[in-house]
């Protein structure tokens, strides 16, 4: 099995992946080598020891473990289809459970999972009683995490020029606009982090641009600067497309907020030292 050393929560985070409605999930494949499970065939009956798990705990299993068909490249460019897992965080939760607890990843994820899981719980159950700004504190968390694997799968891709990388996601989902731009119609001072000064919906819609673009980066193999700024581009675009399709609020339509999230952590603390 790989010899993984350096284990903390970047290890799942990395390989996390973000629906367009915000939910985050898992690939049982990439899952399966964070583990260190070198066969699919042992994983998979891990995974079907978690599913009745599920089924005992009186859940649906069909909420929490999608399966998938996926298509990919063997020898002289065939392509042979393969089974897959879309898992959620509790079907994670249930497949570290059910694995050997004497292997240091999954002890590790045994807690990453518990953990996550139980705050993702009553995250999901008070977020609707959020104030706007508590969810804009909520949306930014998840989008810092998700533009750090972005950045590490689009290293990997060969990108080197990381403004330029994510300028091309910006110009497809604002409809040509840069991170320059976006912070020029925003009013804001200069170096001010337009992630900052965004409200959860508009968050939202660029947390999905992210999450997608990582995805097709790693399921499509993309390699090289330019291909990797054209997909991020390309993505941006779609989900622009897709928003006007629905009938939606354009990403640069929202409001701008009356105070930055750094304003609001800055009072925070001046609040709490009274």
């Amino acid at each position: 099995m790989n010899n993984i050393t350096n284990y903390n929560e970047s290890i799942f985070e990395s390989i996390m992946h973000i629906d367009e409605n915000g939910c985050e999930y898992w690939y049982a494949r990439e899952l399966q080598k964070v583990l260190e499970y070198k066969e699919w065939r042992k994983f998979k009956g891990i995974i079907d020891k978690a599913m009745n798990a599920c089924l005992i705990s009186k859940n649906n299993e069909l909420d929490h473990f999608v399966q998938l068909d996926k298509m990919i490249q063997i020898a002289k460019g065939a392509k042979r289809k393969i089974l897959d897992y879309k898992l959620s965080r509790y079907a994670c939760y249930l497949i570290a459970q059910n694995g050997d607890s004497h292997i240091k990843s999954i002890a590790f994820a045994q807690t990453y999972f518990a953990i996550q899981t139980r705050k993702q719980e009553l995250m999901e159950r008070d977020y609707e009683s959020l104030t706007e700004d508590e969810k804009r504190f909520y949306q930014r968390n998840l989008t810092r995490k998700g533009n750090y694997s972005l950045n590490q799968t689009a290293k990997k891709a060969g990108v080197k020029n990381f403004d330029k990388f994510h300028n091309a996601g910006y110009r497809g989902l604002y409809n040509g606009e840069t991170a320059d731009d976006i912070a020029k119609r925003k009013g804001l001072r200069y170096r001010e982090d337009i992630l900052d000064n965004m409200c959860s919906d508009e968050l939202i819609a660029n947390l999905f641009r992210i999450s997608q673009t990582n995805q097709k980066l790693k399921k499509d193999n993309i390699k090289g600067e330019n291909n990797a700024n054209m997909t991020h581009y390309n993505m941006g675009r779609d989900i622009r497309n897709f928003i006007a399709m629905q009938g939606g609020i354009m990403p640069e339509d929202f409001p701008k907020p009356d105070k930055s999230l750094k304003e609001l952590e800055k009072q925070n603390k001046i609040m709490n030292t009274n």
